[in-house]
C-alpha cells in the first residue's frame, strides 16, 4: 500500500542518515505557538528528550516507537543534571539516531541550548537549531501586555531572574543600566529573587512607583497575572502565591494591561474540564475547549481497537455492491472501515451502487475528507432518527443494509430495520476497549475539588469512566457531567448520577457550546 511504502521510506532514510540532534523551541506553553518545523521533527523523531514545560500535546504528536525522555527542571529539582543530559544527546545521535532536544521557549534564550550546543560540537555531533517563540515575550502578550510600544518603550531588555547560583565573584547584570532602564525589562524565572530585583532596581535609581507585573503560567489555561509597582510586587506576589513559572514585566507598556488583556477573559478561561474521548479523538475536544480558554485533563476511558477477526469486515467491502444501504453511525466506524478499505487497496468506487446514511455531521464531513459523500444525513444525531429518515427516503422491505459499527453499539438500530422488512448485516467494525493509562492526574485532581467538568461523548466513555472511578469520590464535589446527547444522558442517570448539561446538538461542537452557555449562565447569575 502506498501509505504503507511512505512509511517503509521514512523509517530507511532515518537508518540511512547520520544522527544529529534538534536543539528546537516548543514555544512558552501554549500547544498552537509552536513552528512547523519543530512540529516536523517531533512527528520524525526517534528520540525525544524534553524539558518540564513540554506540552504533553505535543508529545502526542510522537510516533509510537519513539523514545521519549523526560530531562525536566522546575526550581530546585532536576530530574538530569546538564553534563547528565550533554551527554544522553551524544550517546543517542552517536546511535544514528534523530534526536530532539524539545525545550520550553526558545532554546538559545535562558535555554542552555548554547552550553548544549557547545558540548555537541566538541563531541563531534551535528546538530541544528530550531528557534521558538520565547516566554519573555509571550507571556506578556497573553496577559494583554506589549513589551514594545511606540508611546511607551523603544527599548527591550531580556534578564535573567537568577544567576549561575555557583558562580563567584560580581554579577553579570548590571544593575545600574537597568535601574535607568528607559525601556521594558522582562525578568525570566525571577520568582523567588523577586524581593532582590525590586530592591537591586531601586537602589541603582529606578522609581518604586514604576508599572510592573508577574504572569505565571503564560500562555496556557493556567496563566494568572498580577499588576502592581516595583515597590508593591514583591508583596502582591507573596499575598496572592505567585510560583514559578514566571515571568516579571517591568515599565510603562504595563499600563496597558487592563485594556488589552484578551486571554483571560476568553469564555471557558478558568475552567477545568476533563475529556473523556479515545485518546485519538480527544484532542480534537481539547483544542476546542483550549481555545476558548479551558485547562484540559485527559482522561482518555477508552481505546479504539480494530476487531481481531478483520474478515467479516474484508467480506463487506468486497460485497458492497449488493447493498442498498450503508450506514455509517460515528466517526470511528467511518476510520475503521474506510481502514480496511484502503489496506484492501481498494477506494471509494466500492460504493457505486450503494447509498450512504452517515450520523451526525461529523461523521458526514469524515466521509466526505474519504471523498463520499452521505446521501442521507438524519435531522437529530441519535440511531432513532436514522430509522425515520430511511422510511420517509423509501420502503426498506427487502433492501440490504449494511451496518459497521462498535461491537457494544445497541441492538435497537438493527432489530427495528429488520422488523421494517430489511436485511441487516451487522458487521463489528471496531471495538473500544478501557484505557486507564492516565487517570492518576484526573483523580488526584478529583479528590482535591479541582475539576469543574467532566465532558462525556458516549455511553461507553461514562461507564468506563466510572469502572475506574469510586462513585464516593464525586459526592460533594464541585463538579458538573456534560452528556452529548440523550442515550448518554441516560446512562449517566442509571448510574445513579445526573447530566447537569446536554447538548443540544449531539456533537463535539454542540458540547462545547453547551459548556459555554452554562459557563455564562453560571457567571451572570450564579445557576448552570
Amino acid at each position: 500500500m502506498k501509505e504503507d511504502k511512505n512509511n517503509l521510506n521514512k523509517q530507511e532514510q532515518r537508518s540511512a542518515s547520520p544522527g544529529c540532534v534538534y536543539l528546537a523551541g516548543a514555544g512558552p506553553g501554549d500547544p498552537g505557538l509552536i513552528t512547523l518545523r519543530a512540529m516536523q521533527l517531533i512527528e520524525e523523531a526517534d528520540v525525544i528528550v524534553h524539558d518540564y514545560l513540554v506540552s504533553r500535546l505535543l508529545l502526542q504528536r510522537a510516533r509510537p516507537e519513539a523514545e521519549i525522555i523526560y530531562a525536566g527542571k522546575k526550581a530546585g529539582q532536576h530530574s538530569l543534571p546538564q553534563d547528565e543530559i550533554n551527554q544522553l544527546l551524544i550517546e543517542k545521535a552517536r546511535e544514528n539516531k534523530k534526536v530532539v532536544r524539545l525545550k520550553g521557549g526558545d532554546p538559545f534564550i535562558f535555554g542552555r541550548g548554547g552550553e548544549e550546543a557547545v558540548a555537541l560540537v566538541e563531541a563531534g555531533v551535528k546538530f541544528e537549531v530550531v528557534p521558538g517563540i520565547t516566554a519573555g515575550v509571550a507571556a506578556p502578550a497573553y496577559a494583554g501586555i506589549p513589551t514594545t510600544h511606540r508611546d511607551y518603550a523603544s527599548e527591550l531588555a531580556l534578564i535573567t531572574g537568577h544567576e549561575d547560583s555557583g558562580r563567584t565573584g560580581p554579577s553579570r547584570i548590571d544593575w545600574e543600566l537597568l535601574g535607568r532602564w528607559r525601556g521594558t525589562l522582562v525578568f525570566y524565572m525571577g520568582v523567588k529573587n523577586l524581593p532582590v530585583i525590586c530592591a537591586h532596581l531601586q537602589e541603582h535609581g529606578m522609581s518604586g512607583a514604576r508599572p510592573a507585573a508577574i504572569t505565571a503560567w503564560g500562555t496556557t489555561p493556567r496563566q494568572r497575572t498580577l499588576v502592581g509597582t516595583v515597590s508593591s510586587l514583591t508583596r502582591l506576589a507573596a499575598e496572592h502565591n505567585f510560583e514559578s513559572p514566571a515571568v516579571i514585566t517591568i515599565g510603562e507598556v504595563v499600563g496597558l494591561q487592563e485594556k488589552l488583556n484578551w486571554f483571560e477573559r476568553r469564555e471557558l478561561f478558568g475552567e477545568r474540564l476533563v475529556v473523556t474521548r479515545s485518546r485519538a479523538q480527544a484532542s480534537a475536544l481539547a483544542e476546542q475547549l483550549m481555545r476558548l480558554g479551558g485547562e484540559v485533563l485527559e482522561f482518555p476511558t477508552i481505546r479504539i481497537v480494530p476487531p481481531t477477526d478483520l474478515a467479516p469486515l474484508q467480506e463487506a467491502v468486497e460485497g458492497l455492491s449488493g447493498y442498498d444501504w450503508v450506514i455509517f453511525t460515528s466517526v470511528n466506524g467511518v476510520e475503521c472501515f474506510f481502514g480496511v478499505l484502503s489496506d484492501m487497496g481498494k477506494d471509494v468506487r466500492q460504493f457505486a451502487t450503494a447509498k450512504v446514511c452517515a450520523l451526525g455531521s461529523a461523521t458526514a464531513d469524515r466521509l466526505r475528507t474519504s471523498g463520499l459523500a452521505a446521501d442521507l444525513i438524519p435531522p437529530r444525531f441519535v440511531a432513532e432518527s436514522i430509522i425515520e429518515a430511511l422510511a420517509a427516503a423509501e420502503d426498506l422491505k427487502g433492501k440490504r443494509i449494511l451496518l459497521p459499527r462498535a461491537d457494544i453499539a445497541r441492538a435497537d438500530l438493527p432489530e427495528t430495520l429488520k422488523k421494517m422488512g430489511a436485511a441487516v448485516d451487522e458487521i463489528v467494525a471496531y471495538h473500544t476497549v478501557i484505557d486507564d493509562s492516565s487517570k492518576d492526574e484526573v483523580i488526584k485532581a478529583i479528590e482535591q475539588d479541582q475539576v469543574d467538568w467532566v465532558t462525556f461523548t458516549s455511553s461507553a466513555t461514562v461507564r468506563n469512566f466510572l469502572s475506574q472511578i469510586d462513585l464516593k469520590l464525586l459526592a460533594g464535589k464541585k463538579l458538573r457531567l456534560v452528556s452529548i446527547g440523550p442515550v448518554t444522558s441516560a446512562t449517566i442517570r442509571k448510574a445513579g448520577l445526573k447530566a447537569d448539561v446536554e447538548a443540544e446538538e449531539y456533537t463535539i461542537g454542540g458540547l462545547v457550546q453547551a459548556i459555554c452557555r452554562a459557563v455564562r449562565r453560571k457567571n451572570n447569575d450564579g445557576s448552570y
